[in-house]
């Protein structure tokens, strides 16, 4: 039995496997880089069988890998992490499907499915890179853009792609953003070329959110040009696909902990648990919104004074202000960070969040970021209380399952009493 691709000395490995599940395509320089991204995983976990298997068009098939790998485990054991950016019908149906007919070949194995890879703070990143490179000398405040996504039957996963294309454009710069999918859904790519044309825009970057190379891609080239050649007076250019790079490998490192975590009870979050004495001292809030709205009184229930910069904020944070429960600077962040004991970067503004969480760890003080958990240095936990106690949970980055998590422990502990 041979080992997986670019995986010499596999069976040697003493890690629960990792089976990489990939689209698969007919485009070699796509399969070539999907590899490589497999290789690059490998290296980051040296001591794990690392192996792809594809849906479809490429060999092996998911539930070819899987069963090799989990017969090769002593313990029969594997974790699978989808290479897909969107939830739709693979990492619904086909993966699973897979999981399970690649499970029953080897009796008595245990698999943990891992979460898709978007939408993720790093990988955004990098698209954002993407797009700039692509826009080159072009003044970014003069240039529109538009997102364009896979596309699927999935409203869900097509209204992530939404809220991706409105980070991308805020992060990157552009005048304009515009939403467009290359399949099964509106608008289309020449639909959203057109919205960006009707509103102004003569400079247009097409920002596809695919990992490799392949149809799509393919696609992409086609309907553009096609459009371009009607529009003569408009300059288009596409984007750089997010490709194989360290942020994408990382991203199927983390969500490989993830899910091992579930399936090894040593392994939880990389956060260490911790309780926080705030009584008397000071916390900042920058941002006035509805996370905001639940955190504060939850922070002056332990008696923290809560000093909260922000333009605009709810009403209840609003009353509070009108209390004299918290102190409410009525602007936006301007770098002051103060000397608080504790920040929560909370604000709609990737930029906003990320230039407090850096000031905060210049400082080094602990930093809640609301928008990617990432990029702070402290995380908030679900909790519940019961009995007199706190519980909290710090999961996975799957914030339904941790709840689910904290409501099943604080019915245990008050089944205790």
């Amino acid at each position: 039995m041979s080992d997986g691709p670019g995986v010499p000395g596999a069976s040697r490995k003493t890690g629960v496997p990792l089976v990489i599940a990939a689209h698969g395509t007919r485009v070699e320089p796509g399969a070539d880089e999907c590899l490589r991204t497999v290789a690059r995983v490998q290296r980051m976990l040296p001591d794990v069988d690392v192996r792809a298997g594809f849906v479809e068009l490429t060999d092996p098939p998911i539930a070819d890998a899987l069963a090799d790998v989990l017969a090769r485990s002593a313990d029969k054991q594997a974790v699978v992490v989808p290479l897909m950016l969107g939830s739709g019908g693979h990492v619904k149906s086909d993966i699973p499907e897979a999981i399970t007919a690649g499970r029953l070949r080897v009796p008595g194995s245990a698999v943990v499915y891992g979460r898709h890879l978007g939408p993720d703070p790093r990988l955004r990143r990098v698209l954002v890179e993407r797009a700039r490179e692509a826009a080159a000398e072009w003044p970014l405040a003069e240039t529109s853009a538009v997102i364009l996504g896979r596309g699927t039957s999935l409203a869900q996963t097509n209204a992530d792609h939404a809220r991706l294309a409105r980070l991308i454009t805020e992060e990157a710069g552009f005048a304009r953003a515009h939403l467009a999918f290359i399949q099964v859904t509106h608008p289309t790519l020449g639909e959203g070329l057109d919205e960006a044309y009707g509103a102004g825009a003569r400079r247009i970057v097409v920002v596809p959110n695919y990992l490799f190379a392949g149809k799509l891609q393919n696609w992409t080239r086609e309907q553009t040009a096609a459009w371009s050649q009607a529009h003569p007076d408009a300059d288009v250019r596409i984007a750089g696909l997010i490709g194989d790079c360290d942020e994408l490998a990382t991203v199927v490192v983390e969500r490989y902990h993830e899910a091992l975590g579930r399936l090894q009870p040593g392994h939880g979050s990389p956060a260490y648990l911790a309780g926080l004495m705030l009584a008397g001292r000071e916390v900042l809030v920058v941002g006035g919104g509805t996370v905001a709205d639940r955190r504060v009184p939850i922070l002056l229930e332990a008696g923290a004074r809560v000093r909260l910069v922000a333009p605009e904020v709810t009403e209840g944070l609003a009353e509070l202000a009108a209390r004299g429960e918290i102190a409410w600077e009525r602007r936006t962040f301007a770098g002051d960070l103060g000397q608080p004991w504790y920040v929560l970067a909370l604000t709609d503004s990737p930029a906003t969040n990320a230039e407090v969480a850096r000031l905060a760890a210049d400082a080094r003080v602990f930093c809640v970021r609301g928008d990617d958990a990432t990029g702070g240095t402290a995380r908030t936990p679900a909790v519940g209380t019961v009995g007199g106690l706190t519980v909290g949970v710090l999961g996975d980055r799957t914030p339904q399952r941790s709840a689910r998590a904290r409501d099943a422990a604080v019915k245990a502990v008050g089944e205790l009493d």
